[in-house]
């Protein structure tokens, strides 16, 4: 194997389909990238068997052939090498990198330990990248961090109401969000996708307007411009969400998205070890409050219209912020029950998102 290839487009490539490389020590295959050129079009595609990320540039290509490049050290090599044109050549168990007075060779791994690649020979549903772009920031962020909740690692996709729903809870918060018109599963089906997945898939969304999606009985694939990214999907049943959010809330405070925004920034800076911030509700507005034991307070303001029970409800400032921050809107409501009972963040007159996010219990 043989090419030619400007260092740039090569660092873009090889980052990208990098990103789904394993760290697992004792499976060497995982740790590098499969590099596969057929005439100028050369493929690059990292897997850690749940993930898969394959890259296709156009090259100027001497002699076909595959190989299986340490993916990080020849990343660092690649980014290190002055701009311009960069010679890549496998021969044997070794890759040659040249450019410039530079010259480098480095051992390959063997192209057996690589893993064989899932092709999924469903029709293709084709979705709006910005669209998803939109859905997924809203979503994604909602869902867990903790492995040992895989169930909750995931994000829902179901079929709803002639469109496409995204659901994703840490069981602190919930985000959910309709995208209208999309057919991608039947009427009642569901599949779990996982969180990690979707983030990878958000990075690569702007090369291109539209996004291919298909699914199969184990995995889902996501292609968009020259890029494809293979997930396993996650087994297991999601909890009923429909059953934590609140059927109605007779207190109903609605502010502007970025006065409330840029308070909560602020008075967050006072709500340290994991303090709360107090929303006092009344028929003069919003009061953001914060108190710190032994640091100092914080208290601000905020107008609004609010309809209801005076109130005082306490929140993770930071859940809070990440709720407000995707509820992308000149206004936003906050509904509220009691203290206890679940809120929610919603944009004004628009029924396609909602954020649901549990108080804290404060003396």
């Amino acid at each position: 194997m043989k090419f030619r290839c400007e260092r740039d487009v090569l660092i873009e490539a090889l980052g990208t389909a990098g990103r789904a490389v394993s760290g697992r020590g004792g499976l060497p295959g995982l740790s590098g990238v499969r590099a596969d050129l057929r005439g100028d079009r050369l493929q690059l595609t990292g897997s850690d068997l749940d993930l898969t990320i394959t890259v296709s540039v156009t090259v100027s290509g001497e002699e076909d052939g595959v190989a299986v490049i340490p993916a990080r050290l020849a990343s660092d090599i690649v980014r290190a090498l002055e701009p311009g044109a960069v010679v890549l050549s496998a021969e044997n168990d070794e890759l040659s990198i040249s450019a410039g007075r530079s010259q480098f060779s480095i051992r390959l791994i063997a192209g057996d330990e690589f893993p064989q690649m899932t092709v999924l020979a469903s029709d293709p549903v084709s979705i709006k990248s910005e669209l998803l772009a939109d859905a997924l920031k809203q979503v994604v962020p909602a869902a867990s961090s903790d492995d040992s909740r895989p169930i909750l690692t995931g994000v829902l996709m179901a079929a709803e109401a002639g469109g496409l729903r995204l659901v994703a809870t840490d069981s602190y918060r919930l985000s959910m969000r309709d995208v209208p018109g999309i057919s991608v599963l039947d009427e009642g089906q569901t599949v779990l996708i996982p969180s990690r997945a979707l983030t990878e898939l958000n990075r690569i969304l702007g090369q291109g307007d539209q996004v291919e999606l298909r699914l199969g009985e184990r995995e889902a694939s996501f292609e968009v411009g020259g890029v494809s990214l293979v997930t396993r999907l996650i087994e297991g049943e999601f909890p009923n969400y429909r059953g934590l959010i609140p059927e109605s809330h007779p207190n109903v405070l609605t502010v502007r998205r970025d006065d409330l925004l840029d308070a909560l920034r602020r008075v967050k800076l006072l709500a340290r070890e994991a303090t709360p911030v107090r929303l006092e509700m009344s028929e003069d507005g919003l009061e953001l409050v914060a108190t710190t034991q032994d640091v100092g307070n914080a208290r601000e303001q905020v107008e609004g219209t609010y309809v209801g029970n005076p109130l005082t409800v306490a929140f993770n400032p930071q859940y809070l912020l990440e709720g407000i921050e995707v509820a992308t809107s000149e206004h936003i409501t906050l509904s509220t029950i009691d203290e206890l009972k679940p809120a929610l963040v919603r944009i004004a007159e628009l029924d396609e998102f909602l954020y649901l996010l549990m108080p804290v219990r404060v003396s």
